[in-house]
């Protein structure tokens, strides 16, 4: 609980002080001295400042139509705000350079234009999270059976469905892997978003995919935000096995599905893997949700492994940080010694559901 405190009153501190600064930056470059403009602004950013964390509040208790136009307002905003914040600190350093410099600078044409390029590239990555494109990788495993080469799979992560994304969207991407027609279709966590939401009725449409050698899943850590009981209940009854830190054989390759809360401590996760015995003279894939510690299933003769998590980063600039956290394998297909790794960027958006310098994508596998 205190943690959850602290984490939310350290959110809610950086909302108050971008707003503030998005404040500061209108009054300032627009030279707004009404005191009638002024407060209106003060109200109008005050609110917004707050819509998040009270709509995240709701977004966790109900699930309606209300509510899910509140939240996804308030998650628009969030992603509008953080470039109308990039556009602010460009403006102060402008402006700093030209004073320095005793440079001519028309300050409100200048924020004009670089609120009018947040605003645009808001538009577009809007319409962008919406675009979810289908990524083709061709991959080679050492001794794979004869009987799946030519075989396909579908990797499916981190479409977060809930509130902001729901039935339609879960519609939308099932269509697609149907479309796909696929062997084996392999689902990498973050499948629901945590939030309140009817589970059965969003993973309904996954229920009518029918694929050849069967349907599989992981937990993502949105599964896991509490109790994941609920969660893995209905993707159970929509006919999807769930892989508990275990595996399946399937004509003769090894299928591994981990859990994310098991697997986040390096040690646990290396104890798990030896206890589901895995044949290292056997070609296997592991489903696990992040693309960490890529040293343990390297050591135990994993032959691939599929993630996703990252989202690379979603939002210009953000790229730059999941690149380094996850030592560069925060997406596509890469060598980690002898043990591939294709990490995926997901088909939804967790926050704002806006994409920039990043695509939604699920991932059709083709074994050579």
């Amino acid at each position: 609980m205190t943690r959850w405190v602290l984490f939310i009153g350290v959110v809610q501190s950086i909302l108050f002080l971008s707003h503030w600064l998005l404040y500061w930056t209108l009054v300032r470059f627009f030279s707004v001295c009404s005191s009638g403009k002024l407060f209106a602004l003060r109200i109008t950013l005050g609110l917004l400042s707050i819509s998040l964390v009270l709509t995240s509040f709701l977004a966790f208790r109900c699930y309606n139509l209300l509510v899910r136009w509140l939240y996804t307002l308030a998650a628009s905003w969030l992603g509008i705000l953080y470039l109308l914040v990039l556009a602010s600190i460009i403006c102060w350093f402008l402006y700093g350079l030209a004073r320095l410099f005793h440079a001519p600078l028309d300050r409100k044409l200048l924020i004009e234009i670089l609120i009018g390029m947040a605003i645009t590239t808001s538009i577009y990555g809007f319409i962008n999270s919406g675009l979810v494109r289908v990524t083709r990788v061709n991959i080679r495993l050492r001794d794979l059976p004869a009987s799946w080469k030519g075989r396909t799979a579908v990797w499916v992560s981190d479409t977060h469905l809930g509130q902001v994304r729901n039935v339609g969207f879960a519609r939308h991407i099932a269509g697609m892997v149907q479309n796909l027609r696929p062997d084996i279709i392999f689902y990498g966590g973050d499948l629901f978003d945590g939030v309140a939401v009817d589970r059965d009725k969003v993973i309904g449409p996954f229920s009518r995919i029918r694929a050849p050698r069967g349907s599989y899943f992981i937990t993502g850590n949105h599964e896991e935000f509490g109790n994941s009981a609920p969660y893995l209940a209905a993707v159970r009854r929509a006919g999807i096995r769930v892989l508990d830190n275990e595996k399946v054989e399937i004509d003769g390759l090894q299928i591994l599905g981990v859990d994310y809360r098991d697997t986040r401590d390096e040690k646990q996760f290396r104890i798990i893997l030896r206890q589901i015995r895995i044949d290292p003279h056997t070609p296997s894939i592991l489903l696990k949700h992040t693309p960490l510690h890529l040293e343990v299933p390297r050591d135990e003769g994993i032959s691939l492994q599929l993630s996703g998590h990252t989202h690379r980063g979603q939002v210009f600039l953000f790229h730059f940080i999941t690149s380094k956290v996850y030592r560069g394998y925060d997406y596509g297909l890469k060598y980690f010694g002898p043990l591939l790794v294709q990490t995926s960027s997901g088909a939804g958006t967790w926050g704002p559901p806006m994409r920039i310098d990043t695509t939604p994508e699920i991932v059709l596998i083709t074994f050579l």
